[in-house]
């Protein structure tokens, strides 16, 4: 079965800029990459600002430099708060921008999507000559 996109669904990329898209591209890249999602839902759970270190024990598996760069790109496209308290040690606060949870909320119908088709995924990479090909070697 093949599902007809031909219903106008796309044709709101026809209306974009070069810039535009290519701007609306990274964004979906973003939004899809491993950690920056991550990270959103540790931000969005938690219901108000967190320490860096807190996000850091929260968001298992990640570097402490990998969620520097992660949150500082956050922070450029708005997704993400930062918030410098001026004291001694200096106290740094992240916490998700309405834009943010605005992604999330969209994003979530997608994450649920691939959660429950996952068996699918998994019976076609079985079925792919690729696996067939790995499990002869």
């Amino acid at each position: 079965m093949v599902t007809d996109l031909d219903d106008g669904t796309f044709d709101f990329c026809e209306t974009l800029t070069d810039a535009q898209d290519a701007l609306a591209r990274e964004m979906l890249e973003r939004a899809s990459a491993k950690w920056p999602l991550r990270v959103m839902h540790i931000l969005a759970k938690a219901k108000g600002p967190l320490r860096f270190s807190r996000v850091l024990e929260r968001v298992e598996g990640i570097s402490q430099k990998v969620l520097t760069q992660t949150l500082r790109t956050l922070e450029s496209d708005g997704l993400v708060t930062r918030t410098l308290y001026p004291q001694v040690p200096p106290r740094v606060e992240y916490e998700l921008t309405p834009l943010g949870g605005e992604l999330l909320v969209e994003v979530v119908a997608l994450w649920q999507w691939i959660a429950n088709r996952l068996p699918d995924f998994e019976a076609a990479r079985a079925q792919s000559p690729r696996a067939t090909d790995a499990a002869k070697r």
